[in-house]
């Protein structure tokens, strides 16, 4: 991951275990309450985001019977904190997920799975997956309060 000259930049390395995803969470959280003009919300946002694509990550793992660590980096750069996450299950094809029945609708309580990649999209302010046979590649930004507005 690139972030801006002068950025911070945590590398976590995991192995594909859910138990590890909360670790995930609390490092790169914690990194981002040091950046100035990230509220409460914005952490939040970035918590959410974070745990959606770990734990995507760690499932593919889980899933291929992928023996590899699970690699997230996190760069805190002025008014942003990038987040990447890469696994090396056998990718997925983004623009090809399963539609679901709309949030206040009954039937959406039948659906266990499948809202992660659309939590990510709602709560970053940029997201990019990039996906293939060698594994998927997450991005992710969530701007600080200031710059939203």
């Amino acid at each position: 991951m690139s972030g801006r000259a002068g950025s911070d930049r945590v590398v976590i390395e995991i192995p594909a275990r859910t138990e590890f995803v909360s670790f995930v969470r609390v490092v790169l959280t914690g990194a981002a309450e040091i950046e100035p003009g990230m509220d409460s919300e914005r952490i939040e946002d970035l918590r959410v985001a974070v745990s959606e694509a770990t734990t995507n990550a760690v499932e593919a793992h889980l899933n291929a019977g992928c023996e590899q660590r699970v690699r997230v980096e996190g760069s805190l750069a002025d008014d942003e904190v990038v987040v990447a996450v890469r696994d090396e299950g056998p990718g997925f094809d983004p623009e090809d997920l399963p539609e679901l029945p709309p949030p206040e609708s009954p039937e959406r309580l039948l659906y266990e799975s499948g809202l992660g990649i659309p939590l990510m999209r709602v709560l970053a302010d940029e997201s990019e997956i990039r996906s293939g046979a060698g594994g998927t590649d997450v991005r992710l930004v969530v701007y600080s309060s200031g710059r939203r507005k």
